[in-house]
């Protein structure tokens, strides 16, 4: 007899989980740890219209944190409602969520740290003749001494949720992380002032101005915050005197030069909208506009504000709102690499005094045929104007490389021509020595020495001359039409969906890079054609590397940095070399071209080409002044 089957056992029951649950599960989204709490706080004040707003601290943060400001307050009969989930003052329709002009609007930050803390509000409006305070927990209303603003604070964060409590650091790295939140709002901010304290002693105070985000105040507000010595060294966006970029994007800011660029990224700063956000479009933009002035895998520093139509911009994607999504990333990632690139592109000496040097009668003059000649140089001229064109004249190895490299691009002939030149343009250093000085030595073969206004300067010549050749290469080349080059065996591979998307959806765009690639099948592309000067890479691997930029940024950037490792190779091949006697005439060419090149201050691998050693510096080294 067959044994009965066993009862088919019943799932998980479902059920609904309380209220004050869904308040913490939430809480976990939006409150991570004390630096969580500073940061919506500071949102909600600067939000409420503050001008001054001071914060205080206890234990890192973790058994106090108190927000005050100056701002217009809360109303009494709304002090209970503040702390209801989803509560805002900021929105009330979908149309108001697509285009937030406000640090907040989701009404979660209050409700989510009161279901993990001790919380409690005390505010007063202009209209009222006393504050009103309000305890999270038991609700209850009481009036209180305060001026006009509101003092929010939160005591034993996660003593309901003890597990997420042990999650947390030492109070010295919550600290840390909490004088972080600050900065970066600060830094949004330069019109409000913000004071830190942390147990009872004052960590940072820094004033607000009047004037807005202007260049100025900007300036000023980045001094305090990142130093007054990197604000000297950085570079403004855009610069001072230029007209601010037209377009849909506005770029502003300061960007730290490549001298200044730092083993971690902890100094990078980012803002849309006033907001501080973690973006790949505008890391990846800025890290583009270095590609070829920074040294190895250093991390540039930058304090970046990007302006955009509110429409443009979705900042409704992470419950911390750290993260916004573009509606075309493209276009803002243009936009900063361009603000950046062309800043980057005027060398450092153009900012330097120049140096006059005083006339000797004792030196014959140089004729009137040649007026740019400085004095007692016309006997010297033929050795300036040819100062490479003994290595261009022996068909040495180095040579060679050039030729071959250089039949990559058509015409091949313009392009040895351009490295030729390189030395014949503007090889006359002018009476009154350029911002980088008058040479006056050589030393051991690899340096050259000048003297400017401020002191001596000291050039690496090969570095500087191989950034001379490869921005004129450069330069020469993007003024041609990308001439393409058919493959003889057309290849193919499989792609993803993605690939097979972006292949046919940037078909033009590719067109417009010199590269062909067509759709053989649903999940199969072919590359049928490349730019010349890449001809003898790995054409799908060229391929895929576009396609993938294609589907996130700007893919010019893929073809523009393997087109510039080419011409770098030639630059280096091409340029001057070290153990080459020059003479004063060549060494003053040198400094020229190199106060007229784009990005003179490093050479095409990123390290400096040139040094200045003030009068300050020397003097201390001989204990002048003591």
């Amino acid at each position: 007899m067959n044994a009965p089957l066993p009862a088919q056992q019943a799932g998980p029951v479902i059920r609904e989980l309380p209220d004050a649950l869904i308040s913490q599960i939430a809480a976990g989204e939006v409150i991570e740890r004390p630096a969580s709490v500073v940061r919506e706080l500071l949102d909600n004040a600067l939000d409420a219209g503050a001008r001054q707003i001071t914060v205080r601290l206890l234990g890192g943060g973790v058994r106090l944190v108190v927000i005050e400001d100056d701002g217009h307050g809360i109303e009494a009969t709304q002090l209970p409602l503040a702390l209801k989930r989803h509560a805002t003052s900021k929105i009330a329709s979908l149309a108001d969520l697509e285009q937030v002009h406000t640090m907040g609007f989701r009404g979660e930050a209050l409700a989510a740290m009161a279901s993990v803390a001790e919380l409690s509000i005390s505010s007063r409006t202009a209209a009222t003749e006393h504050a009103q305070r309000i305890d999270a927990h038991s609700g209850e209303l009481q009036p209180v001494a305060r001026a006009v603003g509101t003092t929010v604070e939160v005591r034993e964060l996660f003593f309901s949720t003890p597990a997420r409590r042990r999650f947390l650091k030492s109070d010295a790295t919550e600290l840390a992380h909490c004088m972080d939140a600050v900065r970066r709002h600060a830094l949004a901010r330069p019109d409000v002032g913000f004071a830190v304290w942390h147990d009872g002693r004052l960590l940072a105070q820094w004033a607000g101005t009047a004037n807005g985000l202007g260049a100025a105040p900007l300036g000023a507000r980045v001094a305090d915050v990142l130093g007054a010595d990197w604000v000297a060294e950085a570079l403004q966006l855009p610069s001072p005197g230029d007209a601010t970029r037209a377009g849909a994007v506005q770029v502003s800011g300061f960007v730290g030069t490549p001298e200044q660029a730092r083993a971690r990224g902890d100094q990078q700063y980012a803002y849309v909208n006033g907001r501080f956000v973690r973006d790949k479009v505008i890391a990846h933009a800025v890290r583009a506009a270095f590609e070829d002035v920074l040294h190895g895998q250093r991390q540039p520093a930058y304090v970046l504000h990007v302006a955009i139509d509110p429409t443009r911009v979705d900042v409704n994607v992470h419950p911390t709102k750290i993260e916004v999504r573009f509606r075309e990333g493209r276009e803002v990632h243009q936009a900063v690499q361009h603000a950046v690139r062309d800043r980057l592109a005027h060398p450092r000496a153009a900012g330097l005094g120049v140096l006059t040097l005083p006339s000797n009668d004792n030196e014959a003059r140089p004729d009137s045929a040649t007026p740019n000649l400085p004095l007692g140089l016309s006997n010297r001229a033929q050795a300036a104007i040819n100062f490479i064109a003994p290595q261009a004249a022996r068909p040495s190895d180095s040579q060679r490389s050039v030729n071959e490299l250089a039949a990559l691009w058509q015409p091949a002939s313009a392009t040895v021509g351009a490295v030729e030149e390189t030395a014949r343009t503007d090889a006359y250093p002018s009476a009154a020595a350029g911002h980088l000085g008058q040479a006056i030595a050589q030393l051991q073969g690899i340096y050259v020495l000048a003297e400017n206004a401020h002191g001596l300067v000291v050039v690496d010549m090969h570095a500087a001359h191989e950034r001379i050749v490869y921005e004129r290469l450069k330069t020469q080349l993007a003024e041609q039409a990308v001439p393409t080059q058919a493959l003889l065996l057309p290849q193919s591979f499989a792609a993803t969906e993605l690939e097979a998307a972006a292949a046919l959806q940037h078909a033009d765009t590719l067109a417009a890079l010199g590269l062909d690639v067509s759709a053989l099948g649903p999940r199969t592309l072919v590359v049928r054609s490349v730019p010349s000067v890449l001809s003898q890479g790995d054409a799908v691997a060229l391929a895929r590397s576009v396609l993938a930029e294609l589907a996130q940024h700007d893919a010019s950037t893929v073809l523009q940095r393997q087109r510039d490792d080419v011409l770098a190779t030639m630059a280096c091949h091409a340029a001057v070399r070290a153990n080459r006697r020059l003479t004063l005439p060549e060494m003053n060419a040198l400094l020229r071209q190199m106060e007229a090149t784009d990005r003179a201050d490093q050479c095409n691998h990123g390290r400096p080409t040139w040094r200045q050693i003030s009068l300050r510096e020397l003097d201390a080294l001989f204990m002048r002044g003591r």
